[in-house]
């Protein structure tokens, strides 16, 4: 099977279960940021170490998490193919926030904004997180016109929360403090 189709040169793209879209759709627009995360997990889970081996475990988990979300994007309600494509569900958002009070347990308590960074692995949680904000803001565009369930909104809110508590547990690893948040002052 070739990679290339021609299908999508007229600037538009076929949803799973039917119909095609422009590539800008509010559909389209979630499922492919929920990709441009999935990269970005995958970006994280390069620079795990030996002593990483728990966020290893956890990112291989999102990845695959996230995978099914983008299928559920791509597949509308109601569509001809929905029977055959995993959702998001709400067993899901529980296994996250499972993972998120694992996690964030042996964290500091936050008293303060924090920057993002600190080590590599951190950085690259840093930005997954962002990727996830932006995905969650795309579901949401999706779900105002009827197209999308709760269990997706949730977890996708949930998936930011882990990935900061992540962050933030690798460079506890590393013994690199949390870099709070100073205003600027005039």
């Amino acid at each position: 099977m070739r990679l290339y189709t021609g299908r999508g040169d007229d600037g538009k793209t076929d949803l799973f279960g039917g119909g095609r879209v422009p590539k800008h759709h509010h559909r389209v627009a979630a499922y492919g940021t929920a990709d441009e995360m999935n990269a970005a997990l995958g970006l994280a889970a390069v620079s795990c170490e030996e002593c990483d081996e728990r966020i290893a475990a956890i990112l291989d988990i999102l990845q695959d998490h996230a995978f099914v979300l983008g299928a559920d994007l791509a597949t509308p309600p109601g569509g001809e193919h929905e029977d055959k494509v995993p959702r998001i569900k709400q067993e899901d958002v529980k296994s996250l926030e499972s993972l998120i009070d694992e996690v964030d347990g042996s964290n500091e308590p936050l008293k303060t904004f924090i920057l993002p960074g600190g080590c590599e692995l951190a950085a690259r949680l840093h930005l997954a997180r962002g990727l996830a904000r932006r995905c969650e803001r795309e579901v949401t565009t999706l779900r105002e016109s009827g197209s999308c369930g709760d269990p997706i909104i949730i977890w996708i809110n949930r998936i930011s929360d882990l990935l900061f508590a992540m962050a933030r547990a690798a460079n506890r690893v590393r013994g690199i403090d949390d870099r709070p948040w100073h205003p600027p002052t005039d």
